[in-house]
């Protein structure tokens, strides 16, 4: 498995172990890790905390972020997506997009580059914790 897909996978876990909603999210430059987060809408209550802006909000001021991959084990949401843009990240590598189809065909629009590794992993975490917590899932993603 790609290492910094784990890495954010861990990142995932360890927000499902502090009872949020769990994914993940590594920013990469030069293949190296310089930040990581999680979703912490639960734990800090704070609406717009997704996975990729806790990421992006640990990263801070880098200057530009055109030489980044930011991963993520779901498919980024449009808040997070329309971030991304801004940011010219010129790429996102995501776990699954299956339990969540999210904002692809916008970052693709806007020129960012979008692989989706489908990851079993990614997808079973998901699954199981969308069947076990529907009502925080459907809060999360505004459908509630």
């Amino acid at each position: 498995m790609d290492p910094h897909l784990q890495a954010a996978i861990e990142q995932a876990q360890k927000s499902l172990n502090e009872g949020g909603i769990p994914i993940g999210s590594v920013l990469v430059r030069d293949d190296k890790i310089i930040a990581s987060g999680h979703n912490k809408r639960v734990q800090e209550s704070n609406p717009i905390l997704h996975g990729e802006m806790d990421c992006l909000n640990n990263a801070g001021r880098i200057g530009s972020y055109k030489n980044t991959i930011i991963y993520s084990t779901l498919m980024p949401c449009y808040m997070c997506a329309g971030t991304i843009v801004q940011f010219k990240i010129p790429k996102v590598i995501v776990g699954e997009s299956r339990t969540f189809s999210g904002a692809r065909e916008f970052m693709e629009s806007h020129g960012v580059e979008v692989i989706d590794m489908d990851n079993l992993v990614c997808t079973q975490m998901m699954e199981q914790f969308i069947k076990d917590k529907p009502e925080l899932w459907s809060e999360d993603i505004g459908d509630s």
